[in-house]
């Protein structure tokens, strides 16, 4: 069980186009994609530090209101040896574009039926493409 010390807090998303894909993003330096999102602040809510990473890093500025809370997901952290990420996700579907800012070099749009050809962070290849996947076929 790591420690407080090793649990990184962080709020992300799972972000829908009007085709159904999902935006991953990949942190400058790194090689892993994942949801876009960051680190929650002392004095934040988790939709509220959301709204203000997805600002900072793709431009996105989004209503807090339309983000729906799916949970919250604990991972080994993708960039951070030792670490878990435990993570508040939010979904959120957009039809704007979004380009990378701040510390994202890299964003993809990725069919959430079939695995991206690009390294995935832990979070979002072991939980968060399976959840939404799940949720897929639970409609049909």
């Amino acid at each position: 069980m790591p420690t407080p010390s090793q649990t990184i807090r962080i709020a992300a998303a799972l972000v829908l186009n009007p085709a159904g894909q999902t935006l991953l993003v990949r942190k400058r330096g790194t090689t892993a994609f994942m949801q876009p999102g960051g680190k929650i602040e002392a004095h934040e809510l988790p939709v509220h530090a959301l709204a203000r990473e997805l600002e900072e890093e793709l431009g996105l500025q989004i209503d807090p209101v339309q983000a729906a809370f799916l949970g919250q997901f604990s991972a080994p952290a993708a960039n951070e040896p030792g670490f878990v990420v435990q993570a508040q996700i939010f979904q959120l579907t957009i039809d704007t574009e979004v380009m990378p800012a701040a510390e994202i070099e890299e964003v993809i749009w990725a069919d959430p039926a079939t695995d991206p050809v690009v390294e995935l962070a832990p979070l979002t290849r072991d939980l968060i493409l399976p959840f939404y996947r799940q949720s897929l076929t639970a409609i049909a």
